[in-house]
């Protein structure tokens, strides 16, 4: 099968207009209402809304950690969530406000019109949701005029990938996240604490890739995300991509065994392929096979596809020799 849109082969004229290339179909796996959570992910949810406790999903990357929380503001009614993007330089205060010294250092200097300091404050993710929380009288000191407040309302808080942070970034946040609060030095260290009716909802989720202190995890609800089962999977696959999920569809089937072969811990792949690069590997050969039963009967687009599913330049030659050998095994199956 022929790949439709680039050649890169010197033979190709440039056309008289822009190539009509296809809509994105990663919208498709964002679904927040298309998100299927194991059982032990629900219990996990329930205990930390009932507790009012974070929520902390490890798990191996593309596991579901990040849009679980889509999911969870979804289902309760609310907005999508604010999110924080951790970083490596991230501190404790970036996670509740920004402060832009610098802008008014200079207004300042330029003899500007005299601004609030409210002004030069720019809520993040919790800070923006303990304000929400708040009734909106309560906020004229702390907001400008244009902050949009109606009525205190909840709020899902997604902290993403929190041990990319410096490990004082947690034990900064310890009485913050246990308490719901935050200060402003800049407004004469008014502290601003979230209404408990309204308190926001915190989602905290990481690769596990530096342990995070023990008395972070002591304010936190835990649970690691499991590699789903076949069973769970399955029901993943369709949920998102509306797959015939029958045992006997020899497309879902071939797609599984080729994804569970380049999961095989023997064969030794550094960054195993998790469920997002299968829906994204299906999607994208839904899209190739389009009015095909079975867009794998010709084997040979697994390689042609192979970058949906593997992520390094040490894994790529091992896992084309995997799906090769694969190939060739699949070949006598069917001359033998």
């Amino acid at each position: 099968m022929k790949l439709p849109f680039y050649r890169g082969d010197g033979s190709q004229q440039r056309p008289e207009t822009a190539v009509d290339l296809p809509v994105s179909q990663k919208s498709r796996l964002l679904i927040p209402e298309n998100y299927i959570a194991d059982q032990g992910l629900r219990d996990a949810c329930n205990v930390a809304l009932l507790l009012g406790q974070p929520l902390l999903l490890t798990g191996e990357p593309g596991t579901g950690k990040t849009q679980f929380a889509y999911n969870l503001a979804w289902e309760l009614g609310l907005d999508a969530p604010f999110k924080f993007e951790t970083k490596s330089d991230s501190v404790a205060r970036d996670l509740f406000y920004t402060y832009d010294a610098l802008k008014r250092y200079q207004d300042i200097q330029s003899d500007a019109p005299s601004t609030a300091i409210s002004h030069y404050i720019t809520y993040q993710a919790l800070g923006l949701a303990i304000l929400r929380a708040q009734p909106p009288d309560i906020l004229n000191s702390l907001v400008p005029p244009e902050f949009a407040a109606s009525k205190p309302q909840r709020s899902v808080v997604l902290i993403d990938e929190i041990d990319k942070a410096p490990r004082d970034f947690p034990n900064d946040l310890l009485n913050e996240l246990e308490q719901l609060y935050f200060k402003i030095p800049e407004l004469g260290n008014v502290q601003v604490s979230a209404e408990p009716k309204f308190q926001p909802i915190v989602v905290i989720t990481s690769n596990s890739e530096k342990d995070l202190p023990d008395a972070f995890l002591r304010r936190c609800i835990y649970y690691h995300v499991p590699f789903p089962g076949s069973a769970r999977l399955a029901s993943i696959i369709a949920s998102h991509l509306g797959i015939n999920t029958d045992t006997n569809d020899a497309f879902l089937q071939t797609a599984l065994e080729v994804f569970y072969q380049l999961r095989a811990p023997e064969n030794g792949l550094r960054k195993r392929p998790a469920t997002a690069e299968l829906l994204g590997w299906l999607v994208t050969l839904q899209h190739l096979g389009k009015g095909q039963d079975n867009p794998l009967a010709d084997p040979q687009i697994i390689l042609q596809t192979l970058s949906s599913l593997i992520k390094t330049a040490e894994d790529q030659p091992k896992a084309r020799g995997i799906v090769e050998q694969w190939i060739q095994n699949r070949s006598k199956r069917g001359t033998g």
